[in-house]
């Protein structure tokens, strides 16, 4: 089911990358029904209209301006989904956008189509097609040699592994694949534009039915070696973009595509690190301590060797004891896989490094305040993965 309203621009709030949100007031429902019939005004006793935030990405809609009308899809915001609880601009019907070229692309010889067969498909110029200028460098590119490759389960991990990382190796090169088990449109992530502007990303890159990143990939493993072959990334960090899906099932969310990712890292000869998802915050018995996602993505899914750094909790500034005794036996249960090797990650300085971040750390709506453990698993990642890197 797809819910469409109509309404009308009424201000600006952010723009970044591709993106621009917009203020909407929406039509009220009689309103727009009576409009639909050429009535002149609302009729009697009407529902007021609202204002609603609403994003569009100016590369598929064109840029919306005050006073334009507007279509939007509100699925999302109708049902008060978290990370993407907003409209989505679907087009300005009175002033469509000119034919647009990617601009990697200028003769129009993108032939990887994204989102496909939806309404708002896109082509784009993948980084390894005929006539790209890298397509020598990876038509028979097969080895990440050595790289290491940082999986997480959720895009908010993104900021505290690097911060992480950052924090042993500050001059590594980073390049962060985004999956397509999230958002779809990397310009949807504010964490990653703005990553990308503070110096901490080398480029983003967007795979599978991902679309937008600084270069474009067919899925993980032709992204992985993008990372490596083109954009010579030191580290990789994987994780989907904004807005984890899950069913409260063991195997139903999306976040399964860790374990795949790190499996595709292993068959290129990368060496993959699995960040654990961990939180002292969650109501959810499932989340509390290490995360059921990391539980089934790392030791069911995940079947080729890779490191788990366990964050050293027990006795680090806000960390209660019961939590880090909570992870550590978690840990021991995970860690009797045999492909998995275990490295226990001293904290001592990573509250300080994550302060640091660029962008807001935020994850299911806590800030580090709230679930630090959650941050720290991430950065522990990040340290670990520095001591991989090789130049």
């Amino acid at each position: 089911m797809i819910r469409w309203r109509e309404g009308v621009v009424v201000g600006e709030r952010a723009r970044w990358g591709d993106a621009v949100e917009v203020e909407v007031r929406l039509h009220a429902p009689e309103r727009a029904a009576s409009t639909a019939a050429g009535a002149a005004s609302t009729a009697a006793g009407a529902s007021p209209d609202r204002v609603v935030r609403a994003v569009a990405y100016v590369s598929v809609t064109g840029d919306p301006l005050v006073g334009d009308r507007v279509l939007l899809n509100t699925n999302a915001l109708d049902n008060d989904l978290g990370t993407g609880g907003v409209a989505m601009v679907v087009a300005l019907p009175d002033r469509l956008p000119p034919d647009t070229r990617d601009a990697a692309d200028p003769d129009g010889a993108g032939h990887l189509v994204k989102a496909r067969y939806t309404p708002l498909q896109t082509m784009v110029f993948g980084a390894d097609e005929q006539d790209s200028p890298h397509h020598a460098a990876l038509a028979e590119a097969d080895d990440l040699g050595g790289m290491p490759v940082v999986a997480a389960d959720l895009h908010s991990s993104l900021p505290a592994v690097l911060a992480g990382l950052r924090a042993e190796a500050p001059d590594a090169r980073v390049a962060y694949l985004m999956t397509d088990g999230g958002a779809l449109p990397a310009a949807f992530s504010r964490t990653s534009t703005t990553l990308r502007d503070a110096g901490w990303l080398a480029a983003v890159i967007s795979c599978g039915q991902a679309y937008g990143g600084d270069l474009e990939a067919v899925n993980t493993f032709s992204g992985l070696l993008a990372a490596r072959h083109v954009v010579e990334a030191d580290v990789v960090i994987l994780s989907q973009g904004p807005g984890n899906l899950g069913t409260g099932t063991r195997w139903g969310f999306s976040g399964v595509s860790a374990g795949e990712a790190l499996n595709a890292a292993a068959v290129l000869g990368g060496r993959g690190v699995a960040a654990l998802r961990v939180s002292g915050a969650d109501p959810r018995p499932r989340h509390r301590g290490i995360s059921h996602h990391s539980r089934t993505a790392y030791g069911q899914v995940l079947n080729r060797p890779a490191d788990v750094p366990v964050p050293a909790l027990r006795d680090h500034p806000g960390i209660p004891a019961e939590l880090a005794d909570l992870v550590a036996r978690q840990a021991d249960d995970l860690l009797t896989a045999p492909h998995l090797t275990r490295h226990d990650i001293d904290l001592t300085s990573l509250l300080d490094a994550l302060e640091a971040s660029p962008v807001r750390l935020s994850t299911m709506g806590r800030g580090l305040d709230a679930d630090p453990a959650a941050f720290l698993a991430a950065a522990a990642a990040g340290r670990h993965a520095a001591t991989l890197v090789v130049r």
